[in-house]
């Protein structure tokens, strides 16, 4: 390093690379178009990452891509602007189990906003860079950490949902209600319903957790109290739409279809009992189970209307 050379203040080490002379930030460099090349990037204080930033960016612009010069100082950039990711997780702290990943994204926030600025803009490069990196960060936990798929304004209105909650929790002491809830957020008391249903997605629980282990046979799970449907529920509510229809059937063809259907005589043995034909049999059958079955399907139409 030449003699005369003047110490940084803050002594961050740099080389230059056009003729690989060490020398200090500060100095005095032969050659403006050269890059100082920084040892230790991830390393730079923020404040000296601004203004680095500028002069590697300037140089950026103008280098071909694909080049070592423009790699370096692509990737110099990427490090010395990490503070940055770091600073954006800050609002995620309360994941901390998942804050490794959440840096890896915003990573790529920074990444994108590297690619993407221009000079030109005369806009600080960290007033543009922390929307990106909070971007795919936010867009991180959309995508992984809900357990059923809802719409994105839903997943945006259940962190509304529980700020409204928690304020009004400490207002009122007490657990608010829906109104008050529409009241704060200002919006209809249908859509805090549907969030609160969303909010559901959220998380999951196994169906075969442990809840509790006070049985005699030990450990309950979740799916030990769960029903099964039951078949009959269906025939209840058959004969329910049907109790009326019978009414409204004469004495003849309630008679024909107890003995058809409840004592299970053919339609022989039937004829013989009420002293006709099979023939005729047949036909009353047809057009009594016909006129029921119209009669069901005009029920289950109008309880879906």
């Amino acid at each position: 390093m030449p003699s005369g050379c003047p110490a940084s203040e803050r002594g961050v080490a740099v080389t230059v690379v056009a003729n690989d002379t060490r020398t200090v930030r500060g100095a005095s460099t032969a050659g403006t178009q050269a890059l100082p090349l920084i040892e230790q990037p991830a390393r730079i204080a923020p404040g000296d990452a601004r203004e680095l930033s500028r002069q590697f960016f300037e140089r950026l612009a103008v280098l071909p891509e694909g080049t070592r010069e423009y790699q370096y100082a692509r990737n110099t950039l990427i490090e010395m602007n990490m503070s940055l990711v770091r600073f954006a997780a800050r609002r995620f702290r309360n994941a901390a189990d998942e804050m490794e990943d959440v840096i890896q994204v915003g990573m790529i926030g920074l990444i994108k906003a590297i690619d993407r600025f221009e000079l030109s803009r005369e806009t600080e490069f960290t007033t543009f860079a922390v929307p990106y990196i909070v971007g795919e960060m936010k867009r991180f936990f959309r995508d992984t950490t809900w357990a059923v798929h809802v719409p994105r304004r839903l997943q945006e209105r259940r962190g509304e949902l529980t700020r409204a909650r928690e304020e009004l929790e400490k207002r009122l002491e007490r657990s608010p209600g829906v109104q008050e809830l529409a009241a704060l957020m200002g919006i209809s008391e249908a859509e805090v319903c549907e969030a609160q249903v969303a909010a559901n997605g959220y998380t999951s629980a196994s169906l075969d957790a442990a809840l509790s282990s006070d049985t005699e046979d030990g450990e309950a799970a979740l799916a030990d109290f769960i029903g099964a449907e039951d078949p009959a529920m269906e025939l209840v509510e058959d004969f329910h739409a049907l109790a009326p229809l019978m009414a409204e059937l004469s004495d003849r063809e309630r008679l024909l279809l107890r003995l058809r259907f409840g004592a299970e005589l053919t339609q022989s043995q039937i004829g013989e009992e009420l002293g006709i034909s099979q023939m005729q049999v047949s036909r009353l059958l047809t057009r009594t189970v016909a006129k029921l079955r119209t009669g069901m399907l005009g029920a289950a139409a109008e309880a879906r209307g």
